[in-house]
C-alpha cells in the first residue's frame, strides 16, 4: 500500500511539474511529452533504490493492467463510427499495406536477431510471442496532432497492432486463440453495454466518472486474469461506448481528464520493471529502432510506382516515426501474460526514446508547413 501511494502521489506531482514551460530543443520537447521523465523516476525508485522490487511490482500488476487499459480506451475513443465511415476503402487499403511492411520487417529484423545472438534468445522469451510484440510495438504510431492524413495512418499503425497482439498473444497455446478471440470480443461488448445500461439511468452525466472508471478497471481486470491484452479490450469497449452511450462527449472528456494522472503512474511502474539481462540488448533497441524508421520512410520514398503511394509526399513517413504511449503498453502487457517482460520493455522504451528524439529534427521533413506532424502538444502525449 505504501509503494502504491507512492507511485500515485509521483505521477501525480510529475504531471504537474511537466507544466512548467523551460526552453529546450525539440528533442527534448518530444522526449518530455513521450513521458521520459516518469521512466526515468521509475528506474530510480525501482533498479535504483529498490523500493518497487520484485515482489512490490508483482503486488502492482493490476495497476500495471489498469495503465495499459487506459491507454487502450483512449485508442478506442477515436474509432468513432461516424468518422470511420467516411475513410474510403483505397485509403484502408494502403494505410493496411504501409502497416504490414513495417510489421513484416520489423519481425524479420527482430527474428534475426534472435537467431544470430543467443543472449537475445535467452532475454526475449518466449521466442515467437515476444518477436511479435516487438513488431507489434513498432508498428504503432502517433499521429493524433497532425492534419488529416497522418491522423489517419497512426489510426491504421495502430489498429493493426492491437489486431496481431490480440490474435498473437496466446501463441505459446495455438488451441487458445480463438478462445482469446471470442472472450476478447464478449468481454468487451458485455463491459460496453453494462457502461450504456448505466449512463441511460443516470441522469447526470457529470457523474458517469465514477462509472466508466470502474468498466475500465474491471475490462483491464478481466483481460489481465484471463491471459487477454488489456489494452485491445478497454479499446474495443469504449470504442462501442463511443458509438452507443447517450454521452459520447463525456467519455472524452473523462479520458483527457484523468489520463495524464492514470499514465504517469503507469509509465513510473513501467519504468521500475526496466531490466539490462545482457549488454546486447541495448545496441538491439537501437537497430530495431532505426529498422523501423527505415520501413516507415522507404517503402513511400521508393514505392512510387503504387499510384496511392505516389499521391504521399516523398518523405511522408517520416510523419509518424514517434511511436507514442502505446507500443510500452503493449510490451508491458507481454509481461502480464507471460511473467517477466523486463527485457523486452527496455528494448521497446529504449526504442521509443530514440524515435522521439529523431521525430523533432526530422518532422520538418516530412510535409510542407509549420504543422506538427508527429506527437500529440505537450504533455497530450500521455492521453
Amino acid at each position: 500500500m505504501f509503494a502504491l501511494a507512492l507511485v500515485v502521489v509521483a505521477g501525480i506531482g510529475v504531471t504537474r511539474l511537466s507544466r512548467i514551460h523551460l526552453p529546450h530543443s525539440a528533442s527534448l520537447a518530444a522526449l518530455l511529452a513521450a513521458g521520459a521523465p516518469y521512466v526515468l523516476l521509475g528506474l530510480l525508485l525501482g533498479p535504483g533504490l529498490g523500493v518497487l522490487d520484485g515482489t512490490t511490482l508483482r503486488a502492482l500488476a493490476p495497476l500495471t493492467a489498469l495503465g495499459i487499459g487506459w491507454v487502450g480506451a483512449a485508442f478506442g475513443a477515436r474509432l468513432d463510427w461516424r468518422l470511420l465511415r467516411r475513410i474510403p476503402p483505397r485509403a484502408w487499403g494502403l494505410g493496411a499495406a504501409l502497416a504490414a511492411t513495417v510489421f513484416a520487417i520489423t519481425a524479420l529484423a527482430a527474428w534475426a536477431l534472435v537467431r544470430s545472438v543467443p543472449p537475445l534468445a535467452a532475454a526475449w522469451h518466449p521466442t515467437a510471442p515476444a518477436v511479435l510484440t516487438l513488431a507489434a510495438a513498432a508498428t504503432i504510431s502517433a499521429g493524433w496532432g497532425g492534419p488529416k492524413l497522418t491522423r489517419r495512418t497512426a489510426l491504421f499503425d495502430t489498429a493493426f497492432a492491437a489486431v496481431a497482439i490480440a490474435v498473437g498473444l496466446p501463441l505459446s497455446n495455438p488451441s487458445a486463440a480463438l478462445r482469446s478471440v471470442v472472450l476478447t470480443i464478449v468481454a468487451s461488448a458485455g463491459l460496453a453495454a453494462l457502461f450504456v445500461w448505466l449512463a441511460r439511468r443516470q441522469p447526470d452525466p457529470d457523474h458517469l466518472g465514477i462509472e466508466f472508471f470502474a468498466v475500465i478497471l474491471l475490462g483491464a481486470g478481466f483481460g489481465y486474469a484471463t491471459g487477454l491484452s488489456p489494452f485491445v479490450v478497454c479499446a474495443i469497449t469504449t470504442a462501442l461506448v463511443i458509438r452507443f452511450s447517450p454521452e459520447p462527449g463525456r467519455v472524452h472528456a473523462l479520458l483527457a481528464e484523468w489520463g495524464p494522472s492514470v499514465y504517469a503512474a503507469f509509465l513510473i511502474v513501467a519504468g521500475a520493471m526496466l531490466r539490462l539481462p545482457t549488454v546486447w540488448l541495448i545496441p538491439a533497441a537501437l537497430l530495431l529502432a532505426v529498422v523501423r524508421i527505415g520501413a516507415r520512410w522507404v517503402p513511400v520514398r521508393f514505392g512510387r510506382f503504387w499510384p496511392a503511394v505516389r499521391a504521399l509526399p516523398p518523405h511522408f513517413g517520416l510523419a509518424t516515426i514517434a511511436p507514442g504511449a502505446a507500443g510500452v503498453t503493449l510490451a508491458a502487457g507481454f509481461g502480464l501474460v507471460y511473467g517477466d517482460s523486463g527485457a523486452l520493455l527496455t528494448t521497446v522504451v529504449v526504442g521509443v526514446l530514440l524515435a522521439e528524439m529523431l521525430a523533432g529534427p526530422l518532422r520538418h521533413l516530412a510535409l510542407p508547413g509549420p504543422t506538427p506532424l508527429t506527437a500529440a502538444p505537450p504533455q497530450a502525449e500521455v492521453t
